[in-house]
């Protein structure tokens, strides 16, 4: 060999050599990767588990099949309520759900979710956006070693199915109840049993009388769970879920190892499937309505006296989460203060202006 082709050759393999060394643990653009996502809800959930699927077939499409997600309901590889610990844990790669869903972990995860008589489907999106939202999100997850994507709401939800009418305070001492987030808090604080079940179990706990009464989402969810057929009175709106956010979380670690074009994929899917969720929520609600009122199902609000109990209790919560820590205060203060511009803004421009709609509508 001639002594110019040695050092061409031998520059070219410590060049290779050394950026082999230098390169990061990134996945290769042409390696194909197959994740797992679980879920609490069951697989095919209206609007819950559909957009997940739906979430998994665009990071299919838009990554060439370079990353394949299989979609899990809960239970099917782990319990509902444990999804946050099997992504934390390595079990699986991701999962889909609601913040709130985890607070046992940290109750200021509540924010990401919803608070009651808080921020709506369009503000908590523009919280997370523009605001403080999305930094804190990620703050407060990097203690389980997950990345957060925001990933749609259900808009406002009904505030439940009642086996009685609540026509006082009274009313709601000693209920039985499945209710979600703080507003299960307000309601175990001024006299209720509350507890916390899967999505899944809510229609048979009902029917064995385990409990008396039950919230879920709005009329799309709870038409197809057949709710209607265990209990007459149907609550609305919900104090407690004004707006609560749905969730894709990720490891940390599996998400660093991505190249930065996958890594886009899954910022920008979720994104995608934030907004196709809520309008998926948004029409079927609308469908669906009409039709859970013609099973002969009564519509009720909560009596003023009840509202300004609930709203008394969830103001005492929010404030004792609020006072944890700092990280706690920080997210109280920038979602809270978004929620009191917001009261005036809403009062002033959509409360006003549905009021004006209903009536031209003769509503």
């Amino acid at each position: 060999m001639k002594r110019r082709q040695f050092l061409k050759g031998a520059s070219v393999g410590v060049g290779a050599v050394a950026a082999s060394v230098a390169a990061p643990a990134v996945v290769s653009a042409q390696e194909s990767l197959n994740w797992r996502m679980v879920m609490p809800w069951p697989k095919g959930t209206p609007g819950l588990g559909t957009n997940a699927e739906k979430f998994a077939a665009m990071v299919k499409e838009m990554s060439g099949g370079r990353l394949n997600i299989s979609v899990f309901g809960g239970g099917e590889i782990v319990p509902p309520f444990e999804c946050m610990d099997a992504v934390e844990q390595g079990v699986v790669e991701m999962a889909h759900g609601t913040p709130y869903y985890w607070q046992g972990k940290n109750p200021a995860l509540n924010f990401f979710s919803t608070i009651p008589f808080g921020l709506t489907a369009w503000e908590l999106s523009s919280w997370l956006r523009f605001g403080d939202g999305q930094k804190l999100w990620e703050e407060a997850y990097d203690e389980f070693n997950v990345v957060p994507f925001y990933a749609g709401n259900s808009g406002m939800q009904a505030g439940g199915w009642f086996n009685k009418e609540i026509n006082s305070l009274e009313d709601l001492k000693g209920l039985k109840m499945r209710y979600a987030g703080l507003g299960g808090e307000a309601m175990r604080r001024v006299g209720a049993n509350v507890t916390m079940i899967p999505p899944g179990e809510i229609m048979p706990a009902m029917q064995s009388g385990a409990i008396d009464a039950a919230e879920w989402v709005g009329p799309w969810n709870d038409l197809a769970f057949g709710l209607y057929q265990v209990a007459k009175y149907y609550y609305t709106p919900a104090f407690h879920e004004p707006g609560p956010g749905l969730e894709i979380f990720i490891s940390k670690d599996k998400f660093n190892s991505l190249s930065p074009d996958m890594q886009a994929i899954i910022r920008y899917a979720a994104q995608a499937i934030s907004e196709n969720t809520l309008a998926d929520f948004t029409f079927n609600n609308l469908q669906s309505y009409q039709p859970l009122i013609d099973k002969g199902v009564e519509v009720r609000q909560f009596p003023d006296e009840v509202i300004m109990a609930l709203a008394e209790q969830s103001k005492a919560a929010v404030d004792e989460i609020a006072a944890k820590d700092e990280l706690s205060g920080r997210i109280a203060a920038s979602y809270l203060d978004l929620v009191k511009k917001g009261a005036r803004y809403g009062k002033e421009f959509e409360a006003t202006g549905l009021l004006h709609r209903a009536k031209v509508w003769g509503f």
